[in-house]
């Protein structure tokens, strides 16, 4: 069942933004920074937790888990740090997930030597 759950509430979201995108004038990049502001808002309020026990990685896994992981870093750091934590939470908690991202990509680049459009 969790695999339903995840891919029903996953499919569900990329729908609604994939109408967002198409019904609006709303560039893909915005999309993007507004889902990931909605996972940090989500989990300020203290509703990304239920969603993400109830379908798991179709909540984590589009843009509103970055949003997310952001949240939680900074609470944490400003638990453990104070006013410093502000800056410091988001990059201690993402460093992984965005180094990652930065490798990968750049290992693709290297195997399918990209082009640019004409």
């Amino acid at each position: 069942m969790n695999y339903i759950n995840a891919f029903w509430v996953g499919g569900l979201i990329c729908a609604l933004v994939q109408i967002l995108l198409d019904r609006t004038k709303l560039m893909p990049g915005r999309v993007m920074v507004l889902l990931v502001c909605l996972g940090a808002v989500l989990s300020a309020i203290g509703w990304f937790r239920p969603m993400q026990e109830y379908a798991g990685a179709g909540v984590s896994v589009p843009l509103l888990g970055f949003g997310n992981v952001l949240f939680e870093g900074v609470k944490k750091a400003v638990d453990e740090n104070g006013f410093m934590g502000l800056f410091m939470g988001g990059f201690t908690a993402s460093a992984v997930g965005i180094s990652a991202a930065l490798i990968f990509s750049y290992l693709a680049s290297l195997i399918f030597k990209p082009k640019m459009k004409s």
